[in-house]
């Protein structure tokens, strides 16, 4: 809680390299041997943060933890320091450091193609002092499921299918489905579903969630790792014309104090093994089973042979 309270109190006055200076930020990349790990304060974040610690502890850095809920506290901390590593989402991250340097009007810079995603989030995050590390197989993105039964029953396995399928299907989602282009109005336009409406109970929620187990919708708006999807009866359908902006799950790192090549080399050991699936198993570990996060993130990286 100190540590917190010392956050709240300084990110107002810290800021990291000033932004009239883009392409300035030429010092060497820091390798500060003390790290602190931020989290954005979910189960996954507290993994991912959790699996970062442990896996720099391990290489001799010593690290403590820091769990910020907002984003607009910690990325701040972490352009002046005060943060060294966290984990963020290539797409949602671009588009709020675009939004942050060139207005909330600005157009969105995320996209469902992952290089040009990368691309742009590394031209907002250098001019910051940060340094955006290269994304792995894990993707936390917006999905969306039905029943097993309705899925088999419809030979479903893709929204592709379920628009050619003509079937009608009521919504369970958020009320900004209705207009956001990755919801009612791409699913229409890239896949052809029919959507009849949107029942507005939340992205994921379990009354979501119901509705659709009980038949009284057809599909959820959900995420990509939903630790609760098989309790409900439901399975996702595939993305498979990438509707859904590239959310790959990427450190971003204070160059200042973290950016060599080393904290580069040792954060980067979980990109050949960390899936989807597995942020999904181990989400559904702490938030279902009451498994504490850093127990669950040293099982996995113990049983992947990474410490």
């Amino acid at each position: 809680m100190g540590s917190l309270l010392v956050l709240l109190l300084l990110t107002g006055c810290a800021t990291g390299p000033a932004l009239e200076n883009q392409g300035a930020v030429t010092a060497e990349p820091g390798d500060s041997r003390q790290l602190t790990v931020g989290s954005a304060g979910f189960t996954e974040s507290d993994l991912l943060a959790q699996m970062y610690a442990r896996l720099l502890r391990e290489a001799g850095y010593r690290t403590e933890m820091l769990s910020v809920a907002n984003r607009e506290l910690y990325e701040p901390a972490l352009e002046s320091g005060q943060i060294d590593v966290v984990p963020e989402y290539a797409a949602t991250f671009a588009d709020w450091l675009n939004a942050k340097t060139n207005g909330a009007d600005a157009p969105p810079v995320g996209s469902p193609d992952l290089n040009d995603t990368m691309t742009a989030l590394r031209a907002l995050a250098a001019p910051r002092g940060l340094t955006v590390l290269d994304p792995g197989r894990a993707v936390d993105q917006n999905a969306f499921a039905v029943t097993a039964a309705y899925a088999k029953r419809h030979r479903l396995s893709t929204l592709t299918d379920l628009g050619r399928s003509g079937l009608k299907v009521r919504l369970a989602a958020g009320d900004e489905c209705v207009e956001r282009p990755y919801c009612k109005p791409g699913l229409e336009k890239v896949y052809g579903i029919h959507i009849t409406g949107i029942d507005p109970k939340g992205v994921g929620t379990t009354q979501a969630k119901q509705a659709v187990q009980s038949g009284r919708d057809q599909m959820v708006l959900t995420t990509s790792t939903d630790a609760t999807l098989d309790a409900f009866g439901l399975v996702l359908l595939e993305d498979d014309k990438k509707l859904q902006n590239a959310d790959y799950v990427v450190p971003v790192v204070n160059r200042a104090r973290a950016g060599s090549e080393a904290v580069t080399k040792v954060l980067g050991k979980l990109n050949s093994v960390l899936t989807t699936e597995d942020l999904a198993a181990m989400n559904r570990e702490v938030d279902s089973w009451r498994r504490l996060p850093a127990d669950v993130a040293d099982a996995y990286l113990e049983d992947k042979g990474l410490i």
